[in-house]
């Protein structure tokens, strides 16, 4: 007895054990995989603001060169009327929120302002000098004249020979640049090529300073950041203000246009604690398991010390027979009960089969709303200009633009959200030509970031099947994008979809990537040629798959096409008007 007791403890032990590096191994799988993703949506808000300041400082830069042609400032070299050159500087300034605009000559004496306060000579500036050669000049710096972060473009005028006469001078008030953006999260900031960090929506780090050889700004105490590399992410630790991550995930991006370094600091925070519930799930997981399994074990010694003594006893065999059927009733009712809760989970799996296919393609879905958004911006001040202007003509030319890019943006979001949706509702007659329009308008980022060229060979009409629309459409969602995964680095990226209007519809999807190693376990549980815990998923998309065309009444098979690549071949029930069947 003591030695079965003391063996008992050895196990308790080594499972504990196990639970501890279990764990472990899952918090650390987690914590890369959560930061892949936080850095996918840190990429993108980094692109944002990049793109935004960009599109801000490129705006000004083309209104100065347009007002640098106007004849009104070319007749100053000739006695003109400084009033009226004055005028318009000023009409353009309010329009376009200049801080200030100049008109200068070859010698950098000012000749005409949209402000009262005026610089001495601008002949020893960066961005005049560079203008007196016959380019755009641009420069950056704190603006004693003005008292603020200003951002001055000089477009330089020609006279008849060709030779450079004079210079329209824009200045743009950073701080007006920042309004829409101060406070936003992430923390976001741009340091010029001397290391000064120049614009930042955390207005406290402004003017800091990187030294030759840091890893970044320094604090006015003297204070760098710390850098831990997780994987390829670097965490850095800092402790530079109340709105500032104390752990963060650092992002940069390089804006050789504006001669800036955009760089950003996320908060690994969420990431963190995510990890730690996952390992703490799988922990108390497995603690259950190992509680009933020592239960188990209890119970089956208790039953071989009752069955001895029912040898010997008739009457105590017949209670105890009658004590094991009401526990096998139990055992029946617990049976029950796991079922149902394995349908929960398949049906969470599917779900969650959902959401990581949305998150491999949100960098792409990303870029495709932030494009339209950026352009209706323009679109929009644009139209605004051309009304002041009485161009109404060319305005509801704008609006029109505008219209189109808001129309693709809410079908864009009206696919995104009818796929994540958790649906429940029983099978009935669904399109499958419509279910693959939306499958491949939802993947079309993807494969237009892998290169990848898609035949859709669409039937002119509906082809009505068997099934659950949401459901249908993240198979074909999957197909698609393991295709894309499988043809990165191949030179040939050809994709191909095929519907067969037969007896039983059939959806041919075919590539040209590798194919497929094991065609007899593609669609094994967690079976996948890709890394092991890496971001591009655990091997379930295509074992949920099957389950769900199975759930249809259908079948989904793989092969390999004799000229090379996969083929994959769904086979579904074909819905009928006298058919009377149930989800």
């Amino acid at each position: 007895m003591a030695a079965n007791s003391s063996s008992i403890r050895g196990l308790a032990v080594l499972y504990i054990a196990a639970i501890v590096a279990i764990s472990a191994g899952v918090w650390h799988t987690g914590f890369r995989q959560a930061l892949d993703q936080i850095d996918q949506r840190g990429q993108a808000d980094l692109s944002l603001a990049a793109d935004r300041l960009t599109a801000q400082l490129q705006h000004h830069a083309e209104v100065a060169v347009l007002t640098a042609s106007q004849p009104g400032l070319a007749a100053l070299h000739a006695g003109g009327d400084r009033a009226e050159a004055e005028a318009l500087l000023l009409d353009v300034g309010d329009k376009t929120s200049a801080l200030t605009m100049l008109y200068v000559d070859v010698s950098g004496e000012v000749l005409a302002s949209s402000t009262k306060a005026i610089p001495e000579n601008l002949s020893t500036s960066r961005y005049f000098t560079r203008a007196m050669q016959g380019a755009l000049g641009s420069a950056h710096m704190r603006s004693e004249v003005f008292g603020v972060r200003a951002w001055f473009f000089a477009a330089p005028t020609f006279g008849a020979d060709g030779k450079v006469r004079g210079a329209l001078v824009l200045g743009v008030n950073i701080d007006r640049l920042e309004e829409n953006w101060r406070g936003d999260r992430p923390a976001i900031y741009f340091l010029d090529r001397e290391g000064l960090l120049f614009i930042s929506n955390r207005s406290e780090l402004l003017f800091w300073q990187r030294a030759p050889g840091d890893l970044g700004p320094a604090s006015p105490a003297g204070e760098v950041p710390y850098r831990v590399s997780v994987g390829a992410h670097d965490i850095w630790s800092v402790d530079w203000s109340p709105y500032v991550p104390r752990r963060a995930l650092h992002l940069s991006k390089d804006l050789p246009v504006a001669q800036l370094t955009a760089e950003a600091l996320i908060d690994t925070g969420p990431a963190l604690r995510l990890a730690l519930w996952q390992a703490a799930a799988v922990a108390a997981l497995m603690a259950t398991f190992g509680a009933l399994l020592y239960l188990a074990g209890v119970r089956r010694r208790t039953l071989a010390i009752a069955n001895a003594r029912l040898e010997s006893r008739v009457a105590a065999r017949t209670r105890e027979l009658s004590d094991t059927n009401t526990a096998l009733r139990h055992e029946i009712g617990e049976r029950q009960e796991a079922e149902a809760a394995l349908k929960r989970a398949q049906a969470d799996l599917v779900q969650a089969g959902k959401l990581s296919a949305l998150g491999q393609m949100s960098a792409g879905i990303s870029h495709e709303l932030n494009q339209p958004l950026m352009a209706i911006q323009q679109y929009a001040e644009n139209a605004q200009a051309f009304i002041d202007r009485g161009k109404p003509e060319t305005a509801r030319d704008n609006l029109g633009r505008i219209a189109t890019m808001a129309r693709r943006m809410a079908r864009i979001i009206k696919n995104l959200r009818a796929f994540a949706r958790n649906e429940s509702e029983p099978m009935s007659k669904v399109d499958v030509v419509a279910v693959i329009d939306s499958a491949v308008e939802l993947a079309e980022p993807r494969l237009r970031q892998g290169q990848v060229s898609l035949d859709w060979q669409r039937p002119a009409g509906p082809v009505w099947v068997w099934g659950g629309e949401v459901r249908l459409g993240q198979v074909f969602v999957n197909l698609v994008s393991n295709a894309v995964d499988a043809m990165e680095g191949t030179a040939r990226r050809n994709l191909t979809i095929t519907l067969d209007d037969g007896a039983r519809p059939r959806v041919i999807v075919a590539d040209t990537g590798p194919g497929i190693a094991d065609p007899d376990r593609i669609f094994d549980p967690f079976y996948s040629t890709k890394q092991v815990g890496g971001p591009d998923g655990m091997g379930l998309g295509l074992s949920i798959s099957y389950g769900l065309v199975q759930s249809f009444g259908g079948t989904i098979k793989g092969s390999n096409a004799p000229g090379g690549g996969a083929v994959f071949t769904v086979e579904l029930e074909r819905w009928t008007e006298t058919e009377d069947k149930a989800a």
